[in-house]
């Protein structure tokens, strides 16, 4: 392994109010050594135990999230900076809804499947696991983002070990801390703390059979490089530049409550919220009317007062970019649907929704992801023209139509190049449903029946019975 020298310390800077929120040492070559050296070994028992005994783990995983969820929601909120009234949704509803979830189906998804009965041998396929698993998680949804690899690896029969973002990396420690409450075998869970810099070493090695990576496109990029000559397997969800059409017969208020959520939650910090809104020209004005007075009932401030609905972005060289995303489109054309007193460009990363209207695809707002709570906003004559702006993108995690025609969702979203397509919802993670993205939104898949495959490997038995 690459031995790199380095920093040994890093700080998690809460973007509350600039404080030191807490230090954390990097791991050194001993400990890293030792981490992958306990993974694999202890690999080699987890996968003989049954599924029923690794959903007894995982339970009880779950359990120590749900009882402790709120003082580890507060945690988030410092970390990165999502408000109080908000924070312990993450826990209590998408995390254990997604831990649930893939828990449920194991079973039936890891059973030998059974082929074709032919007279004097027995045939199936076993579903085996891949070994090590490194997955590397993000610090905007510290706990969605990560149970979506965590516990369907951990189900599977793998071992996990966690890299969480410097922003969040207490979240890392909280999952240990749940699997030592669960009794896990010591090594099936293992977080290490690490610099970028390390994790090419670390992926280079053959002890590792497998990345889940959430991150940005050249993150993406710098673990593909990683990889390099290693056949294993590498799933990446990064980018996203999502797209929404509001038709000629949507919901105008339905449509507008629900886009200015996904477009602003979180301060627009989501893997798949809303980042182009278009607009069929018989909608628009009513649209924008209700957009309007929506985003003006937000309010910005400390996020753990509880009256807070927009907190800070994470670091203020996020601010920074949305700041020249809006500077880009103003000076090309196009409005502020809300006043620009009503953005804040102060040092600190506090910033208030703004969206821009008499938008074009010449501007970053409509191709550029802003990860912000800023939204480009362009009005359309048809579907046609819809489809083809939606298409306008190097990106494809999800886009959404806002129709009462069901037939018309269908037919439209047979032509966008996305991972999932809704109909009158967007920003949401369905755990049933595969999730993944196609163009530079990554590649690869978790939850839903088919994340199960990208975890094991298939291993053919063909047995000629005496």
């Amino acid at each position: 392994m690459i031995v790199v020298k380095m920093t040994k310390t890093f700080q998690t800077i809460s973007p509350i109010d600039g404080s030191v929120y807490c230090e954390r040492s990097y791991a050194v070559a001993s400990e890293i050594e030792q981490t992958l050296s306990r993974s694999q070994s202890v690999q080699k028992n987890w996968k003989q135990t049954t599924v029923e005994e690794r959903a007894r783990i995982c339970f009880k995983v779950v359990e120590y999230f749900e009882e402790n969820a709120d003082f580890m929601a507060e945690e988030i909120t410092w970390q990165m900076g999502r408000p109080i009234i908000y924070t312990p949704f993450e826990i209590k509803n998408g995390f254990k809804e997604r831990a649930l979830h893939m828990i449920a189906i194991a079973e039936k998804e890891l059973q030998d499947q059974e082929v074709e009965g032919q007279a004097g041998f027995k045939r199936f396929i076993r579903k085996e696991p891949l070994g090590t698993i490194l997955i590397l998680s993000p610090w905007n949804y510290p706990y969605l983002t990560a149970v979506n690899a965590v516990i369907p690896a951990i189900m599977a029969g793998n071992t996990v070990i966690l890299k969480h973002a410097e922003q969040t990396p207490i979240c890392a420690e909280r999952f240990a801390a749940a699997f030592e409450y669960a009794d896990a075998p010591e090594g099936v869970f293992q977080y290490l703390h690490l610099a970028h810099e390390q994790i090419p070493g670390i992926i280079a090695d053959q002890r590792i059979a497998g990345v889940s990576f959430t991150g940005s496109v050249g993150g993406g990029e710098a673990i593909q490089r990683a990889v390099g000559k290693r056949f294993i397997t590498a799933g990446l969800e990064l980018g996203g530049k999502d797209p929404a059409y509001v038709a000629a017969d949507a919901d105008i208020k339905n449509a507008a409550e629900n886009l200015v959520d996904g477009a602003y939650f979180n301060s627009g910090q989501s893997c798949c919220g809303v980042e182009r809104i278009y607009v069929h020209e018989l909608a628009y004005d009513a649209f924008l009317e209700q957009f309007k007075r929506i985003t003006s009932g937000y309010v910005i401030g400390n996020p753990l007062e509880k009256g807070t609905t927009l907190g800070p972005m994470v670091r203020k060289s996020a601010t920074g970019k949305a700041l020249t995303h809006l500077d880009d489109a103003l000076k090309k054309g196009g409005a502020a649907l809300l006043p620009e007193s009503t953005f804040s460009k102060q040092e600190a990363p506090y910033m208030n929704p703004q969206a821009i209207i008499e938008a074009r695809h010449d501007m970053l707002i409509m191709q550029e992801e802003s990860f912000a709570p800023v939204v480009g906003i362009m009005k359309v004559k048809s579907d046609e023209e819809a489809i083809q702006l939606m298409n306008d993108s190097q990106y494809g995690l999800t886009a959404s139509v806002w129709t009462s025609d069901v037939d018309r969702a269908l037919n439209i979203g047979d032509q966008i190049e996305t991972g999932t397509w809704f109909m009158n919802r967007c920003d949401y993670l369905d755990p049933a449903l595969a999730w993944n993205g196609v163009k530079n939104s990554g590649k690869g898949c978790t939850l839903s029946t088919l994340g199960y495959h990208y975890l094991t490997r298939p291993k053919s038995f063909h047995l000629k019975l005496a």
